[in-house]
């Protein structure tokens, strides 16, 4: 439920309600706008004493939220939040375009395809340390090494960087060298990861599992924001299907879907969700178009030498001619790409 504090109450009252609260064996979330002052209560609201605190000095009204995703919901924050990696800004109009290599494979490598698409307009740079894979033989990534070369790399061109979380005991050394945690779709419903990452403010990209309902991903952000953790992009990457002709099949009404129950930014990955370069431009047109917060796309300089996902990776001179169209789009529907 959610406790609307009367303008009027004081610094006293509203630490008496949170008091309160959490005598009553609930979670308090304290959201201070410029006029209203708002605690989102997290536990069951069924609980007869839940009722007693509208009769608490200072309180104004109780709204009770039916979603189970609480503090992910529109009934807790009306407007559309904005996260910011480094100076990025996503949401609100201010769109990210996440670029970058599948994986980090070398610092000559990573600054050759930084330049590329620092160039064409991307305001993040991505590249995986840590790779889950299918197969175990497959290349798993420079872990360490890899997050030093990233941060390196990043730092020359200015741009914040975002790279993969696979496991909690890597939350701590991806925080060191990172800008924003990714949490790939095979960890969406990782809880224990998703608990480790909300005890930071560090900010995470969150992908939507093969498999995973908007429901279901709105539910594992809830874990983060629960934490404590508001800084949630969501990311629609497409999910499985019957249809074999693509990667996967992206979703693209989760955008909408999702901008109707929650205040949090999305993104769309129009590279795994196809698999497809050929596909991958008219899919990021249609995700702006649709409304989405950004794009994350993979770039590659020689694709056929990559040693992860080199054959859904868009060439530079490719990302450069779709850059052009996103900032058209983008001036279309109202956004910017800072």
């Amino acid at each position: 439920m959610i406790l609307v504090i009367k303008p009027d109450a004081t610094a006293e009252q509203i630490d008496h309600v949170i008091q309160r609260i959490e005598e009553l064996g609930f979670k308090s979330h304290v959201s201070r706008g410029e006029q209203r002052t708002i605690i989102g209560v997290i536990g069951d609201e069924r609980k007869p004493q839940a009722e007693t605190l509208a009769a608490i000095p200072g309180v104004e009204q109780v709204h009770h939220i039916l979603k189970p995703f609480k503090l992910a919901s529109r009934e807790f924050q009306k407007h559309d939040s904005i996260v910011k990696v480094g100076k990025i800004r996503i949401g609100g109009g201010h769109l990210a375009v996440v670029a970058g290599p599948c994986a980090v494979e070398s610092l000559d490598g990573l600054n050759r395809i930084a330049v590329h698409v620092k160039k064409a307009g991307a305001n993040i740079l991505r590249g995986g340390a840590f790779k889950p894979r299918t197969s175990p033989y497959a290349y798993q990534g420079m872990g360490e090494e890899g997050l030093r070369i990233l941060r390196d790399v990043g730092d020359k061109h200015d741009m914040p960087v975002v790279t993969e979380v696979m496991d909690p005991r890597q939350v701590a050394l991806v925080e060191k060298w990172a800008d924003m945690f990714q949490v790939g779709a095979r960890n969406m419903q990782n809880f224990d990861l998703l608990k480790e990452i909300g005890q930071t403010r560090k900010p995470v990209l969150l992908k939507r599992g093969m498999s995973a309902t908007v429901k279901d991903l709105l539910m594992s952000a809830e874990y983060v924001l629960a934490g404590g953790n508001t800084n949630v992009v969501l990311c629609e990457r497409g999910v499985r299907s019957f249809e074999d002709s693509t990667r996967n099949m992206l979703d693209m009404s989760a955008v909408p879907n999702v901008k109707g129950q929650s205040h949090l930014p999305i993104i769309v990955d129009p590279s795994h969700a196809t698999g497809r370069p050929d596909l991958i431009p008219s899919m990021t047109k249609a995700a702006i178009a649709a409304g989405a917060d950004g794009v994350h796309v993979e770039v590659h300089d020689c694709p056929e030498k990559a040693l992860s996902d080199g054959p859904q990776a868009l060439l530079p001179d490719q990302f450069a001619r779709l850059m052009e169209d996103v900032r058209k789009l983008a001036a279309a529907v109202g956004s910017t790409v800072d």
